[in-house]
């Protein structure tokens, strides 16, 4: 059964009726693509990015990551920018905002000078763009006037702010690379710069795979490779690190974002949007599944909502932040033991072998009935058999345990993983 609930949010005052995108990537980089995304019920398109310089792409140019036999966990990708005439892709976004009216197309651009940012703008805005994402962070591009490289240093950040700025009078998004220490240094940049928004993370670099029959990485381009961009699901805990980043910066707090990496699921959005960000972007989940797991997402959210009483999107961007602290303002008093459910345990041992060889010795196990026990003067609450165990909820947070010398408080336990 699907739900379709009111789900529009205002972005950098662009009303936008659902928050769920492309992004600026292989998916969104023609009218036909676009068109086909659109009807199936993106919110918009971040339009795959646009330079002055035409790529000459090499093949292969893709890899993945994965076990044998399971779904991508990770997917590596050396393609640059679009490879059409600028002209070409501006007369798609003319035409899909003239059959689209209602949807947000925001023209992605990258260039390597002044010159080539301010007609790059100037050509967006003519076009007919919502909005201007300004690409400081695809990883493999071959000149180092472009992409990271740029995006890694906060002085020409700013300046190419300053110039796209000067040049449109539509919001601009400053699009981050996550191959760096501190991301918050280039966002401020971007803001001062004068962008409106922040969009991150693009893709990791990376080396994927090494074929052992060659002794060459992968994907192998005449007996070559390169390191390159890595998304997909493996990503996602770093898109959501750096999130949580730049919103609890006391300069960007207050910066609406644009959320990307490893994005597959409605609860992926929901988390993406819990740590603060009003716009969410997905590529590679398209590439595995196609444009309808929007119809997922879309339903998905609808129900999350219904069922937590949440009458609008924006009342729930931001809701997890709080969270988030310093591991040194992390409760430390207690232990929460673990309890094992022997109806739903199978006697697999897996919690038994985590715990001797890289825990702490805490589980007992009885071959006769083939069974785990814990041990609660050994069991420190790490809850590693817990994560280990291929029975959902047969191995559950437990008895609570003060530690010595602390007093009993109130504490907010998880304790289901339904």
């Amino acid at each position: 059964m699907t739900l379709k609930r009111d789900l529009s949010i205002d972005f950098l005052g662009v009303h936008c009726e659902n928050p769920f995108f492309l992004s600026s990537s292989p998916v969104g980089s023609n009218y036909e693509m676009c068109a086909k995304a659109l009807e199936c019920g993106w919110g918009g398109i971040f339009y795959k990015t646009i330079s002055v310089f035409i790529p000459n792409e090499c093949s292969p140019r893709f890899d993945i990551a994965s076990k044998e036999n399971t779904p991508w966990t990770g997917f590596k990708n050396m393609e640059m920018t679009s490879d059409k005439p600028n002209e070409v892709n501006f007369g798609y976004i003319k035409r899909l905002k003239k059959d689209f009216p209602e949807k947000v197309i925001v023209a992605s651009i990258m260039g390597s000078n002044d010159d080539e940012w301010a007609v790059l703008a100037k050509e967006a805005q003519k076009a007919g763009s919502d909005m201007i994402e300004c690409n400081f962070s695809c990883p493999q591009m071959t000149s180092s006037t472009m992409g990271s490289d740029v995006g890694q240093s906060p002085e020409l950040v700013k300046h190419y702010c300053e110039v796209v700025s000067a040049n449109t009078t539509l919001p601009v998004i400053a699009k981050m690379t996550p191959n760096i220490g501190n991301m918050e240094i280039p966002a401020r940049a971007a803001i001062e710069g004068g962008a409106k928004g922040i969009a991150a993370i693009n893709t990791v670099k990376s080396i994927t795979n090494i074929d052992l029959d060659l002794n060459i990485g992968m994907p192998v381009v005449n007996g070559k490779s390169s390191v390159s961009g890595y998304s997909g699901a493996a990503v996602k805990p770093i898109a959501l690190r750096f999130i949580s980043d730049l919103k609890h910066d006391p300069l960007l707090k207050s910066i609406p974002l644009t959320g990307i990496g490893g994005i597959e699921t409605w609860r992926d959005c929901v988390e993406f949007l819990l740590l603060g960000a009003s716009n969410i972007q997905v590529t590679t989940a398209i590439m595995q599944y196609g444009y309808r797991i929007v119809e997922d997402m879309i339903s998905g959210l609808s129900f999350y909502m219904e069922d937590y009483g949440i009458k609008k999107v924006e009342d729930i961007v931001g809701k997890a932040l709080d969270s988030i602290v310093g591991a040194d303002e992390l409760d430390r008093t207690y232990k929460i033991l673990v309890k094992v459910n022997e109806e739903k345990c199978t006697g697999c041992k897996r919690c038994y072998v985590s715990c001797f060889d890289g825990g702490h010795q805490a589980i007992i196990f009885d071959d006769e009935r083939r069974r785990p026990e814990i041990d609660e003067e050994k069991c420190v609450g790490c809850h590693l058999c817990l994560n280990v165990c291929p029975v959902m909820n047969c191995i559950m947070p437990g008895k609570l345990v003060m530690k010595d010398g602390e007093s009993k408080h109130d504490i907010l336990l998880k304790e289901s993983y339904l």
